[in-house]
Formats: C-alpha cells, structure tokens, sequence
C-alpha cells in the first residue's frame, strides 16, 4: 500500500508539474511580450509572410515610409485602469476638430497596420493618433490582453484628445485586428458622445476563439491549453480573458459600426466578420473584400476600401 501511494503522489506530482509548464509556456507564447520582443517587432516594414502578400509588399512599404516622414507629437498617459504607460504619435494636418485615433495589431506597429488609414486621414485633412497598444512599441507594459483591457486604454486615449482638444472634438475609432477588437470591446465602455463612429478591420469575435483557432491550427491541445492559460493569466496578470468579448459589446452600443474584412483571411476567419456584425445594436455596415488576406484590405482594394470609408466617415460626422 505504501508503494501505491508512492507512486500515486509521484504521477499527482508529475502531472501538477506539467500542468504548470504548460500554463506558463502557453502564456509565455500568447499573452507575455518581453521588452527584447517588442523593440524586435517595432520595425513597422518588418513584412507579413506567406505567398499571399507577396505582391503587396512594395505597397505597404511606401506608404510606411511616407507615413515615417510626417513630423509628429509623442504623447502619453496613464492608463486610468492599472496605471500602465501608454504613448502615441500625434499627427495635426489640420485645425479641424476632428480627429481619428488608431489602434494596431497583434504584435504589431501603427505604420505598419495603419498606414492606409494613415493616408487617408492626412489626405482629409484629419488629424491622427497612432497609439501604441500596451505591450507594444514605446508604450508600457508586458502583457496583451486580447482587448480585455485594452478597451480602457481605448477610452483613456479619447478622453485626452477631449481633455486636449475640446468638448466639441468629434472622434473617429479605427483599429486592425487586435486594433479592431479594442475598439469594438471599447464600443460599451461608457465612451463619451465625442466618438462618432467605428470603423474595425478584420477583428476577432472573442478572445477565447481566436486564441483557441490559432492553438489548434499550430497543433496544441487546445482542451488543455484553454483552461491552463486562463488560470495562468488570472494568477499573472490578474487577466480574465473572458471578461468582455467583441460580439457582446456591439449587442449594447449605439455607436455605428462599419465592419470590414478579407474573405481569404486565414488568421482571423471571415466567419467571425459576419458574427460581429449580426449581433450589433447599432448602425452598422459590413464591407468584405474579395481575396483580402489578413490586414491587408486597403492593400487587396484600395478603391473600394477608401470609397466606403470616406463615406462612413462623413455620414458619422455630418451631425
């Protein structure tokens, strides 16, 4: 009996000690962004892999390059939620009182991800701010939160351009991916009436099914995988995943929406696109680009992307 009972707590043990592994590398790889990560990843002409961006690369590098050479503002808070440092690029093409704040990617850089709604708003006239999510670029922070809270810095960023700017600012939300996620999350968080409209490109429903889709693909137990990340995010960084997700907030908003995505995204479903956009409550418009590959609409349809923009934009910001 003494023997069994040895090797019963020999197996728990084993067991326990692989269930911590496996929670720790599993955040490690999703959620965890060192400081070594985050200056690696902050070249915005770092290019996106795979044949299916091959021929857009010369594209997205010019407009990078012509977005670098703008002069611009650092600007940073505080996060009003766990005081984390945040910092963007200020671009003011303008004295109008309008402006669009950017929100960009996993892993991602604003010029990179937003380089095609960079153009746009300078070619308008509207001012822009590029923020660096938490977690990445020049602002603090080690951990993405998958928009959890990353939709509090959304709302921390408009109240400082309204601080800024004035009460009769009017704000555009625009994000990419990640991007996208934030600013749907951030769609029933109590923001104020300056916002005037939301543009997402290529955002996940959830963070549990985006999380989820991409484990299974990269050949992880995702029945273990799931629930190990969720304690391991509750244990460091006091992170529950599953607190908000894009579908829920959009079913309590009356901003207006417009959705846009790829139907050859093979990162973030199209499927999810459609999700989104069935549960909002508001005003909502649904744009799908025919072989758009994942952030990368503007670039498969610059057209048709910009047309459809242009026209959501001023019809949120006509009144």
């Amino acid at each position: 009996m003494i023997v069994l009972a040895i090797i019963a707590a020999i197996v728990l043990l084993s067991f326990a000690a692989f269930a911590v592994y496996v929670a720790v590398r599993t955040f490690r790889v999703t959620c965890y962004h060192s400081d070594a990560q985050k200056l690696r990843h902050n070249d915005p002409h770092i290019e996106m892999s795979g044949e299916q961006y091959a021929g857009m690369m010369p594209q997205m590098h010019g407009l990078v390059s012509e977005a670098e050479s703008e002069p611009f503002e650092w600007v940073e808070i505080r996060s009003s939620r766990d005081g984390t440092l945040l910092k963007g690029r200020l671009y003011r093409f303008s004295d109008q009182k309008v402006i669009n704040i950017f929100f960009h990617g996993y892993k991602g850089t604003s010029f990179r991800d937003g380089c095609g709604g960079f153009k746009m708003a300078k070619e308008k006239g509207q001012n822009i701010l590029l923020a660096d999510q938490r977690a990445n670029g020049a602002s603090g922070g080690n951990v993405i939160a998958f928009g959890v809270n990353e939709r509090y810095d959304c709302l921390d960023w408009v109240n400082y351009a309204v601080g800024r700017f004035g009460d009769d600012l009017k704000v555009m939300l625009s994000g990419v991916s990640l991007g996208a996620a934030t600013v749907l999350m951030a769609s029933d968080v109590g923001l104020p009436k300056n916002v005037k409209g939301i543009v997402a490109d290529c955002g996940y429903s959830s963070p549990k099914e985006i999380i989820c889709k991409v484990a299974k693909e990269e050949g992880f137990p995702v029945a273990l995988c799931w629930p190990l990340l969720k304690i391991a995010c509750r244990i460091y960084a006091k992170l529950d995943l599953e607190e908000a997700t894009a579908v829920n907030s959009v079913k309590r908003t009356d901003i207006p929406i417009l959705i846009i995505h790829g139907d050859d995204d093979r990162y973030v479903p199209c499927e999810m696109a459609y999700k989104i956009y069935e549960a909002c409550a508001s005003k909502k418009e649904l744009l799908i680009i025919p072989g758009a590959p994942h952030a990368a609409a503007f670039l498969a349809d610059e057209k048709k992307y910009r047309e459809t923009v242009d026209r959501f934009t001023a019809e949120c910001l006509k009144d």
